[in-house]
């Protein structure tokens, strides 16, 4: 008998799920608010970082700590009165970024990272979405000789660890490289491993468009009508009640509402970031990802145009746009860019879901039967939707994940 199975969420992480479930043997339904890839997934810096074995730390430098605390940076920003409630995530956040301790999660976290190229280029391919890809790694430029150096010593002890590749680049270089830009940096890095998503949005449809190809079905629903019945899941949809055996939560910065319903207490905090499409002018063109690392923005030549992204901005969940770390990076942007106008009606917001260790929440729910959790990937969701929705599949049919999973299980949050 077919085993049916309901995943709550139709972000890249949850679509890469119920494709490994359809392609076991279950029968998936794929249950979303919105269309598939229209929430936090729709807005992100278009990168799979196969470099990113380093999850984002919290500062620690009692110097820079004050620097964020003045809150007119473009790679931090936060609502003074939502902090009170936020405390106790960041200083978790904080004492996990403790040199030693964040290597030990940087280690812990690697294996995702590795396979992050790999499982992504089994399910483009499938999806026949290779037009949306490019494979020419991206740019992290610098200001000062200082940082430069800081960063290509840290470059150098990755490469030993884990294998990844990067290019040291001179101020001479980033020229050739990006002739119309308008500032002389000192330096850079070019990373060679990462591929490029030229419409983020459009390569988690084309995913859909294969899942559906497979016999899934995506329906709307309602993520708080779950619950349980019998000895399987039951959730209220757009086509009436439907009832599975499996339930995998994969709502993103959401997953903290849902799984409280069912008495969990996960500490997840929420990173909110904005992002703006921008014409280029005259025959200017942008030729590379490039992060400007010591302002703290990216820009990427994607199919809508330039997409210029933030940092992190701290904030409530349901808290009101607040893009004024757009507008601070807009200003920069242009000093060593000719940037256009702006082609979107409006900064988009999205907020990623954050642990305080850093790591992602995924394994089986520790007190409820065929309950599995897939959430809390951050600022790498797009990177890891595909080899996440692999393990987890992978676990809830019985196999042995191709990797350790046992560091992100969510028994670690345990009260």
């Amino acid at each position: 008998m077919t085993k049916n199975a309901i995943v709550l969420g139709a972000g890249i992480v949850g679509v890469s799920t119920a494709i490994h479930l359809q392609r076991r043997g279950r029968q998936v339904m794929l249950i979303d608010r919105k269309d598939p890839g229209n929430e936090t997934s729709f807005g992100n810096a278009g990168l799979i970082q196969r470099e990113g074995v380093a999850p984002y730390g919290f500062p620690q430098q009692l110097g820079l700590l004050m620097r964020y605390a003045l809150n007119n940076r473009i790679d931090a920003h936060y609502h003074l009165r939502t902090l009170p409630s936020q405390l106790a995530f960041l200083a978790r956040y904080w004492w996990n970024s403790n040199a030693r301790r964040h290597a030990a999660i940087t280690r812990a976290y690697a294996p995702l990272i590795e396979n992050s190229i790999a499982e992504h280029k089994d399910l483009i391919e499938a999806s026949q979405a290779q037009a949306l890809i490019r494979k020419d790694g991206w740019m992290k430029i610098f200001r000062t000789e200082a940082k430069r150096d800081e960063a290509l010593a840290e470059a150098v002890l990755w490469q030993n660890e884990f294998g990844i590749d990067y290019d040291s680049l001179t101020s001479a270089d980033i020229v050739r490289m990006e002739p119309d830009m308008t500032v002389r940096f000192a330096g850079g890095i070019r990373w060679r491993d990462p591929w490029s998503v030229l419409d983020p949005h459009a390569l988690t449809s084309a995913y859909r468009r294969y899942f559906e190809s497979l016999g899934g079905r995506f329906v709307t629903g309602d993520a708080a009508s779950l619950g349980q019945f019998g000895s399987g899941w039951k959730i209220m949809t757009g086509e009436g009640s439907l009832e599975a055996d499996d339930a995998v939560i994969a709502l993103g910065p959401w997953a903290a509402v849902s799984t409280r319903r069912l008495g969990y207490s996960f500490p997840l905090g929420v990173k909110r970031g904005y992002h703006m499409h921008y014409a280029a002018e005259g025959d200017a063109v942008l030729n590379n990802w490039i992060l400007d690392a010591e302002r703290g923005y990216l820009l990427a030549p994607m199919s809508r145009g330039i997409r210029l992204t933030t940092g992190a901005e701290f904030a409530t969940l349901d808290a009101p746009k607040t893009p004024v770390q757009l507008d601070r990076a807009e200003a920069v942007a242009r000093t060593i860019f000719p940037l256009g106008g702006r082609l979107d009606p409006e900064p988009w917001m999205g907020a990623r879901p954050c642990t305080p260790d850093m790591m992602p929440i995924i394994g089986k729910a520790p007190r409820h039967q065929g309950l599995w959790f897939a959430f809390g990937h951050a600022h790498h969701g797009l990177t890891l939707g595909p080899v996440t929705g692999r393990v987890l599949a992978e676990l809830i049919s019985g196999e042995t994940p191709f990797i350790d999973i046992s560091a992100y299980s969510p028994q670690r949050f345990k009260p």
